[in-house]
């Protein structure tokens, strides 16, 4: 007779998710870049003689791109754990995620 058995699910190392640390540089890094890549569009617009088409395009990175380099920041990679993920909505205690250092 043969017995079936329920195979135990084994995780690795690799299918962990990255540290909240982590995620927070990577996306530090990526703003930083976008960061630097705005105050040279800046500083060519001033600088460079061209003509105003290629400065408005300049003019219009070093506008719009701060905008989208705070929206891409604060958005956290798709790997990045998510504090609501797998918890039940309990509201007589206080998520984990929330609690606080002696609660």
């Amino acid at each position: 007779m043969k017995v079936w058995h329920r195979r135990t699910v084994v995780h690795q190392v690799t299918d962990a998710r990255p540290s909240l640390s982590a995620d927070i540089g990577r996306r530090e890094k990526i703003y930083f870049v976008q960061m630097s890549i705005r105050l040279v569009c800046l500083v060519l617009a001033v600088v460079l003689s061209v003509p105003w088409p290629v400065r408005a395009l300049l003019v219009a990175g070093a506008i719009f791109l701060p905008y989208f380099a705070v929206i891409g920041a604060n958005q956290p990679s798709r790997d990045a754990p998510s504090p609501f993920a797998g918890e039940s909505p309990n509201q007589s205690e206080i998520p984990r995620h929330r609690r606080e250092i002696g609660s």
